[in-house]
């Protein structure tokens, strides 16, 4: 197969008449926005792996009227993830959890309609079935990997079975939020939006894996949340749902909206500048109004937990989060820096300017 890998005859590219190659600029874009997206929803897994290790080592303090924690505590803190459907989607997103994030593969679960074909998962340890509803029901992230024609069939078999704390993530672009949520009857979903730039460099190689890929300096700047590198651009409203999705873990397991706060600093700005040291007023730090209207704040009472926010409302309207990290640039380089280093890519304060480019959040859908 060496021998014969730099044969122009062999590649896809000869078999186009020469007037039709220009549409050729669609594989990149294919292949960028797959990249771009199985590394956010790593991303995604990374942050909620994490705040639930954070969460065990919480104090069992809850609130009176909310349910305690039981002995089971930690085990339910484990984050277990499923997938429905395992088609090219389903395989590169599978392997990108397990080898970059990494899942233990007792804690992934797919569901799709030829689980036979899965054998190299299944002597991983990953569980594969043909079971939507089983494994929508097991899963604390659930990601929705089907065609949009077989959403409609599959939100009525989950719909009953779905945990109110449950994370839906969806890949499947031609259903908007609305519409999901309705399907769904349910308000804990995350949804990327990608749009493409008409002129871009095509970064993103040609048939290395997605985890492969991912090992890749250049392509891990081309999929930075603020960075419009490769054409492909995501909607930096995705990095206030991940926020409120990460509060709303918090609040499923009753934990004080101060408590929260830590949290989420500890979490998401444990990376600095040079300028926090020098001046540590710069160094933003999340508090109460970031998240909520500074009336509900007055009201809300201190030992008790954040409200339960609706995720499809987040994506889809201006939020304080929205008005403060679009007028917070250090925000976005703290953000931009910690999920370079999640990926194992160290990033000098030079360079900032360079991958934390998208400022203000695209059109949203209608």
């Amino acid at each position: 197969m060496e021998m014969l890998e730099d044969l122009e005859s062999l590649r896809f590219e000869f078999g186009i008449p020469e007037e039709e190659r220009y549409w050729l600029y669609l594989q990149g874009r294919y292949r960028g926005l797959m990249i771009k997206g199985c590394a956010h929803a790593a991303f995604f897994c990374k942050m909620f792996s994490a705040l639930s290790n954070l969460l065990q080592n919480l104090p069992r303090i809850i609130h009176p009227q909310t349910v305690s924690f039981d002995n089971a505590a930690t085990e339910d803190e484990l984050l277990t993830v499923g997938i429905i459907g395992c088609g090219h989607l389903g395989k590169q997103l599978t392997n990108v959890l397990l080898k970059t994030v990494p899942i233990p593969a007792e804690n992934l679960q797919i569901s799709t309609r030829r689980p036979e074909s899965l054998g190299e998962l299944r002597k991983l340890g990953v569980r594969c079935v043909y079971d939507n509803a089983a494994v929508a029901s097991w899963a604390k992230v659930l990601f929705l990997c089907c065609l949009p024609a077989q959403l409609p069939n599959i939100c009525l078999e989950i719909q009953s079975k779905l945990n109110k704390h449950c994370t839906v993530y969806s890949f499947v672009s031609a259903i908007p939020l609305p519409r999901l949520k309705s399907l769904l009857n349910h308000t804990n979903i995350l949804r990327p939006q990608y749009q493409f730039a008409e002129d871009y460099d095509n970064i993103w190689g040609e048939n290395e894996e997605v985890p492969i890929a991912l090992q890749d300096t250049t392509i891990i700047r081309g999929t930075c949340p603020y960075n419009n590198l490769g054409g492909v651009i995501l909607n930096v409203k995705w990095i206030e749902g991940l926020c409120y999705a990460l509060i709303n873990a918090c609040t499923s397991r009753s934990v004080f909206h101060s408590q929260v706060l830590k949290l989420l600093n500890k979490l998401l700005l444990p990376m600095h500048l040079e300028s926090c040291t020098t001046d540590p007023e710069s160094c933003p730090k999340f508090k109460l109004t970031d998240f909520m209207s500074k009336s509900y704040v007055k009201n809300l009472y201190q030992k008790r937990p954040f409200p339960w926010f609706d995720l499809t409302t987040v994506q889809l309207k201006e939020t304080p989060f929205s008005q403060h990290i679009s007028a917070t640039r250090c925000l976005q380089d703290h953000i931009s820096l910690l999920y370079c280093e999640v990926f194992g890519l160290t990033i000098s304060e030079e360079e900032l300017p360079y991958i934390s480019t998208v400022i203000r959040p695209l059109v949203e859908e209608k």
